[in-house]
């Protein structure tokens, strides 16, 4: 028996020795199996990049602003007899505009005619002595103040173009009481402005006196042309924007408040280099762009800064050089180190 035994048992090392021999074999095999496939190197193409003297201009969106807004308004509630102008009416400074009730000013008047006699006579008796410096200087100070008062209210009453414009809103009819609004407001529309933000990184590029393209929506195909007249020295330190005032000529009234507008500022040229379509890879989950950069048999993961598309090129502001090949085809099997084999 124990001799079956230690048969038995020697068999069944055996058999377990070539089992784990068997599986040990089939084991090694998967292994160079992944391994060889690990090891293999993806095939690519590669495109040597270009560079370009690219025009830099931006264009910002804005809306048309009149040079100058006034509203036309009393001091004081008055009840408005007569408004003799109406929305859209051209009007010269000084023309008068609104006349107000001017019952108050007749009082006034009265008053100052009655006292400017009174002032008279004491006058004349100053001069003979048959009055005192006391009671001329009161003569003519009550002169004096009521005099003001019937400037004031005549100015108050009769109200007049601040300037030359354009009546562009009328908020009154006559017979109606003052209540606060403006009676009418005057724009000026020669010239006329628009006001843009430019990032900082241009700061130093804006130039007062620069020349802006101008295209309008209301003229499709039109190109109108303005001046940079202001430049404000501040940053908005949470946009990294500045502000601009761009003037545009308006002889013609073509140009009107409130028409929305796009502004094409130059910037100069700056040397870029111009990478395919093609070698752009999007980050999945986000919107950065990367471009796989061959050298030495390996690619590199560049994240870039895109400027312009270019018919099927985009300007590289950032992340490619000058002469770098990039990977233009192939780029689904690749990683930031890799190993590859260029192909054409």
């Amino acid at each position: 028996m124990r001799t079956i035994k230690g048969l038995k048992i020697s068999v069944l090392s055996v058999a377990a020795m070539a089992l784990l021999a068997s599986c040990g074999g089939k084991s090694n095999d998967g292994q160079k199996a992944t391994q060889s496939v690990a090891s293999e190197k993806p095939d690519v193409k590669i495109e040597k990049v270009k560079t370009a003297d690219i025009p830099q201009t931006e264009t910002y969106t804005a809306t048309v602003e009149s040079e100058i807004k006034n509203n036309i308004a009393p001091n004081t509630p008055y009840r408005i007899e007569k408004i003799y102008v109406e929305v859209g009416d051209v009007v010269r400074k000084g023309q008068v505009l609104v006349q107000l009730d001017a019952s108050n000013v007749q009082q006034i008047k009265l008053q100052v005619e009655n006292q400017q006699i009174e002032f008279n006579r004491t006058s004349q008796l100053y001069e003979v002595g048959g009055a005192s410096k006391a009671e001329y200087d009161n003569a003519k100070m009550q002169l004096d103040v009521l005099s003001t008062q019937y400037r004031q209210l005549v100015q108050n009453t009769q109200l007049v173009a601040p300037i030359n414009g354009v009546i562009t809103a009328r908020n009154y009819d006559n017979g109606d009481m003052y209540s606060g609004n403006p009676i009418l407001t005057v724009e000026q529309t020669n010239p006329v402005k628009l006001i843009i933000n430019i990032s900082e990184n241009f700061y130093k590029l804006v130039k007062k006196g620069q020349t802006v393209n101008i295209a309008l929506d209301a003229y499709e195909g039109e190109t109108f042309t303005g001046q940079i007249t202001i430049v404000y020295p501040t940053i908005d330190t949470s946009t990294h924007t500045f502000p601009v005032e761009i003037t545009i000529n308006n002889d013609s009234q073509k140009v009107r408040p409130g028409m929305f507008a796009r502004a094409t500022v130059d910037f100069g040229h700056a040397r870029h280099v111009l990478v395919p379509d093609m070698a752009l890879v999007k980050q999945i989950g986000a919107g950065d762009r990367y471009v796989y950069v061959y050298k030495d048999g390996k690619v590199s993961y560049n994240k870039v800064e895109l400027g312009k598309h270019i018919n099927k090129e985009f300007e590289i502001i950032s992340g490619v050089e000058p002469g770098d090949m990039v990977v233009v085809a192939g780029q689904s099997r690749l990683a930031n180190g890799r190993e590859v084999n260029v192909v054409e």
